[in-house]
């Protein structure tokens, strides 16, 4: 009997173990912050801001995840808060992004430095104070050893994150301030460093591609070629604020993902197809010390933006789970139904990186049974 108990106990601990070295890692397109934005989370006529209920129907799928990563593009300058073209959002927009799971931000893309050097420092010193990890824009060559690559550990284990973007709008990167630029000189002894840390895996995020285009430009491509020689197994993008297809494909042997764009996770921008986009789930597992990518799907989200009381709301939804709900305007899900269609004639392209499928056992989340309308997905080979 004490046999059977010592071999029951062993078997568990083994099996609790072993569900351990599966790691889900969630990426969300561009955080912006337009000036109706900034006012719908004004908080009556103070000078206070409340961002929270953007996320909230979102809340439970990114927190399923085990890290979530985010664009963050704007800065977090200070007054005057301010939208396109210098964006500028109040401090708090941080605490609801947190608050719906988002563990770490990347920085680098074009509109980092909208305020200068007092506002790419004001961002980094906010983002550091909330404790909100944070690469690819720095306060100086020391923040940047510091924070360059990010590294975030989760369930035994531990990921590097670098990110780059192709320019700032054309304004001048103030000393010492430092911005990660796609060049591919640095960037392959920074991978370098990156593999120095005994870290499982390395991610890269690319601030990249041609605005409002939805298939990737040529430079998009051989960059990922490129990130693929050097041992880089996730490529993420951003810029182009729509969808572009996402790819899973062996090379020299092993699994290999890029997603090209994420589109707009929230934004004011409402033309078809930039109010929505996709947060894409990639799970990686270990293996006698290996890591490799084992799935990636994707989940549509929609930005609402309904007015009530002479004030606009900006809500991110899944889109599958709410396009029928009797909640929302009849038009609005009109036009989340032709988001969606739209969406899957992007995403068409895509290789082995299917819709996310939804069943009651993912679901039951804190307790509680959300309502689902199934995701069908086809079954996917990857050579």
């Amino acid at each position: 009997m004490k046999f059977l108990i010592l071999f029951f106990l062993f078997t568990a601990t083994t099996l609790c173990a072993q569900t351990d070295t599966t790691l889900t890692l969630v990426f969300m397109g561009d955080v912006m912050g337009h000036d109706s934005q900034i006012n719908s989370a004004r908080i009556g006529d103070s000078d206070e801001f409340d961002y929270n209920s953007c996320f909230k129907y979102l809340r439970d799928d990114i927190q399923s995840a085990d890290i979530a990563i985010a664009n963050l593009e704007v800065t977090l300058a200070g007054k005057p808060y301010k939208g396109y073209p210098s964006f500028s959002s109040p401090d708090t927009l941080v605490d609801a992004l947190q608050g719906a799971g988002i563990d770490a931000v990347v920085m680098a893309n074009n509109h980092c430095v909208d305020r200068r050097k007092s506002g790419l420092n004001r961002t980094c010193d906010i983002l550091d104070q909330k404790r909100m990890p944070r690469t690819g824009a720095f306060k100086d060559s020391l923040d940047r050893i510091k924070n360059n690559p990010m590294i975030i550990e989760a369930k035994g284990f531990k990921v590097a994150v670098l990110n780059y973007t192709y320019g700032t709008n054309g304004i001048r990167v103030q000393q010492p301030n430092i911005v990660n630029a796609i060049d591919t000189a640095v960037i392959s002894k920074d991978i370098e460093l990156a593999g120095s840390l005994n870290v499982d895996e390395i991610v890269l995020s690319m601030h990249w591609g041609w605005e409002y285009q939805t298939l990737p430009n040529p430079e998009q491509k051989r960059l990922t070629s490129w990130l693929y020689s050097k041992g880089i197994r996730i490529v993420i993008g951003s810029h182009p604020h729509v969808l572009q297809p996402m790819k899973k494909i062996k090379v020299d042997g092993e699994h290999k993902l890029v997603a090209y764009s994420m589109g707009n996770f929230i934004s004011n921008q409402r033309t078809a197809p930039r109010d929505g986009a996709a947060i894409l789930f990639v799970e990686i597992k270990k293996e006698n010390g290996q890591t490799k990518v084992v799935n990636a799907e994707y989940q549509l989200t929609w930005v609402y933006t309904p007015v009530k009381a002479g004030k606009k709301h900006f809500y991110v939804l899944p889109a599958q789970r709410y396009k029928n709900n009797s909640w929302i305007e009849e038009s609005a899900r009109k036009r989340m139904k032709e988001f969606i269609a739209e969406a899957q004639g992007i995403l068409k392209y895509n290789i082995c990186v299917n819709e996310r499928v939804f069943n009651s056992a993912l679901v039951r989340l804190k307790g509680r049974q959300l309502n689902i309308t199934e995701v069908t997905a086809p079954a996917c080979i990857s050579n």
